[in-house]
């Protein structure tokens, strides 16, 4: 299986409102989405429709909750592999979504029975990891499973599966062997100053948030910036400004994983490109998934994205 994914699946509820309510205020909405989402599940999603073989690992709540069905249903579609367990208690997890019509979006986020998954089912499905060319990991699921399965993409003692951690969301602190384990470690602006406390608003202050976070053990750092695109610091600790394609953006949400699923999936399926060339494309990839509302539904297929992306 060329990318398998450890992470969290979310049932998002999105409503769209002219602008984000103040505390305490009550706004009227425009319109109301329900769509599945969570960072693992998009991640894979967002691969998958590009063509890759893909397995998602994650848990959902009891085998007859509604959302759980609706979220089978809807990897089912996208052609994805499913290792899923099921809670007997907790519920599928779920996202409070608000988007304005500048596309900015506010977010509340219950982990349901994503934090329920349990390093001892990540190792169950150990075969399926160690089978991947590129494993994708995020934090949306307790931090013990998610080194399991990093531990566990590395097992066999080779760096042939690349490894992409997504340190989202937003971690304070993160144990040593989470940073050397990455082939790829990436983070949005909040997230890396948050994991080293240099604020995040110029090429300049990337580069040393960046630069920190290698001495941390990683080996290429990207961080993720917005409409800007990327900053991406290689092995050889070269910094270079990726920018992103300038578009009209209805609805944000999501872009950060469409950008990590298309690079999973450039990894997986054209690993002699240079990265830096694979960052470009994979922005190119989430610009497009930010011109249509929702999350997973606006992830381009490849048929939608033009053919030089894929030369």
């Amino acid at each position: 299986m060329a990318v398998v994914v450890v992470g969290s699946l979310i049932t998002d509820i999105i409503s769209y409102v002219e602008r984000l309510p103040q505390p305490g205020e009550t706004i009227r909405g425009k319109s109301l989405f329900i769509g599945c989402g969570g960072k693992g599940a998009n991640q894979c999603v967002a691969a998958a429709k590009l063509g890759a073989e893909c397995t998602m690992i994650g848990k959902l709540g009891p085998v007859n909750d509604p959302l759980s069905r609706i979220h089978i249903e809807a990897l089912t579609k996208n052609g994805v592999q499913r290792r899923l367990f099921h809670s007997s208690q907790d519920q599928t997890g779920s996202a409070i979504i608000m988007v304005d019509k500048d596309a900015a979006n506010a977010m509340t986020s219950v982990l349901g029975a994503n934090a329920d998954l349990k390093p001892d089912e990540i190792d169950s499905v150990a075969e399926s990891i160690q089978g991947a060319d590129v494993l994708v990991a995020a934090l949306g699921i307790p931090l013990k499973s998610t080194i399991v399965a990093l531990k566990k993409g590395r097992k066999h003692g080779s760096w042939y599966l690349k490894i992409i951690f997504n340190a989202a969301p937003a971690a304070s602190n993160l144990p040593s062997e989470v940073y050397q384990l990455s082939s790829v470690f990436c983070v949005n602006e909040s997230e890396a100053e948050m994991l080293t406390g240099e604020k995040v608003d110029s090429i300049e202050s990337a580069d040393r948030s960046a630069q920190i976070l290698q001495e941390r053990g990683c080996k290429v750092v990207l961080i993720t910036l917005g409409s800007r695109g990327a900053y991406l610091k290689d092995e050889a600790n070269n910094g270079i400004l990726i920018a992103a394609p300038p578009v009209k953006a209805v609805d944000t949400t999501g872009a950060g994983d469409s950008f990590i699923g298309a690079l999973a999936y450039y990894m997986a399926y054209y690993p002699k490109l240079p990265l830096q060339t694979m960052v470009e494309r994979s922005c190119q990839v989430a610009a497009f998934s930010v011109q249509k509302p929702g999350t997973q539904i606006s992830f381009p297929t490849k048929e939608e994205l033009p053919e030089e992306l894929f030369l």
